[in-house]
């Protein structure tokens, strides 16, 4: 995620974040409120593939890990279970996240190449973007299992697809970030993702 996008993401987040735990008026009834919630979340995260990126870079890694995502996902089931969403729908989802999130890491390394890399030293992973990702894993069960009972209903997608246009006018999402935002929603509905729509 680019840095001017990451900026507008994150008051744009805290907004939407307010409206979500804010008293339910005529305009939002509990599933656009639900679905508000979970998009803005998913973006508060993809705008941490910025620092992923530049740690990764600076300390010359590979922007796949395996092994780590695997013991993500395991860690997402756990949760989901104990939360009382299903399991196989948090790690497909989860598993939209990490691919969204390489999305935007391998933008970012292509045009470091092309042109000059990121300045300043490189963000603490352990310490700092690491405990933002985990919390954020936890927010985002608690509003999947809110999401949980639309994903079947006929116009799931048309509900998800109002909202990203919503936010992607909102945060002034580019074209990487946009096809990022619509990887890591492709499965919210069981339908399918916002595609075209989004």
């Amino acid at each position: 995620m680019t840095p001017r996008v990451r900026r507008a993401v994150l008051p744009a987040v805290a907004f939407w974040l307010a409206l979500s735990l804010a008293p339910c008026g005529a305009h939002a009834d509990g599933d656009e409120t639900a679905m508000t919630n979970l998009v803005a979340l998913v973006s508060e995260r993809l705008a941490l593939a910025l620092p992923v990126a530049q740690w990764k870079w600076a300390n010359h890694r590979a922007i796949a890990d395996a092994p780590r995502e695997a013991v993500l996902l395991a860690d997402v089931e756990r949760r989901a279970q104990a939360a009382g969403l299903e399991p196989a729908f948090a790690h497909l989802f989860f598993q939209d996240q990490i691919d969204a999130s390489k999305q935007v890491q391998t933008a970012l390394f292509a045009r470091w190449r092309q042109s000059a890399p990121p300045s300043g030293p490189a963000p603490d992973l352990a310490t700092s973007t690491r405990p933002q990702l985990d919390r954020l894993t936890q927010a985002l069960i608690a509003a999947l299992a809110r999401v949980q009972p639309w994903r079947d209903t006929p116009d799931c997608p048309v509900r998800l697809a109002h909202t990203v246009r919503s936010w992607k006018a909102m945060t002034r999402y580019g074209a990487t970030d946009g096809d990022a935002l619509n990887t890591a929603l492709a499965h919210v509905c069981t339908a399918g993702g916002v595609g075209a729509e989004g």
